[in-house]
């Protein structure tokens, strides 16, 4: 018990003094763990907690689409990604469909995958 309390005071505080960039890459990280849990779900036909993890990934897409700042041109890009992902989440929570998910959860890991360059290019460059 006490290092599920110590791994959790870990966890908050990391939260806490994580940077916006770090805060959006665990939401990343937290939508892919959620579809890859629907995923898992799916095998065992607990169709409950497939739905549950799906929403939970659309949650977080729909924060992103929510923060989109457009005063940057490529917003309006990420915006047409962020939709057929949450879309793709929607039509394979309804159809409880592995492809329509794995397609999502691909798309989310190259979203994450290209946070991460920009997140180094961005370190690189303050140095």
């Amino acid at each position: 018990m006490m290092a599920i309390n110590a791994a959790s005071a870990y966890q908050d505080s990391k939260i806490l003094t994580a940077t916006p960039a770090d805060l959006t890459l665990m939401l990343y990280e937290g939508a892919i763990k959620f579809c890859n849990l629907a995923l898992l779900a799916l095998e065992k036909r607990d169709y409950d907690k497939v739905s549950k993890n799906i929403i939970k990934a659309e949650k977080i897409i729909q924060e992103f689409r929510v923060t989109l700042d457009f005063k940057y041109p490529v917003a309006k890009n990420f915006d047409v990604v962020y939709d057929y992902i949450y879309r793709r989440l929607i039509d394979a929570n309804i159809k409880k469909d592995k492809e329509m998910l794995e397609e999502a959860l691909g798309y989310i890991r190259e979203m994450r995958d290209t946070w991460k360059e920009v997140m180094k290019n961005s370190k690189a460059s303050s140095n």
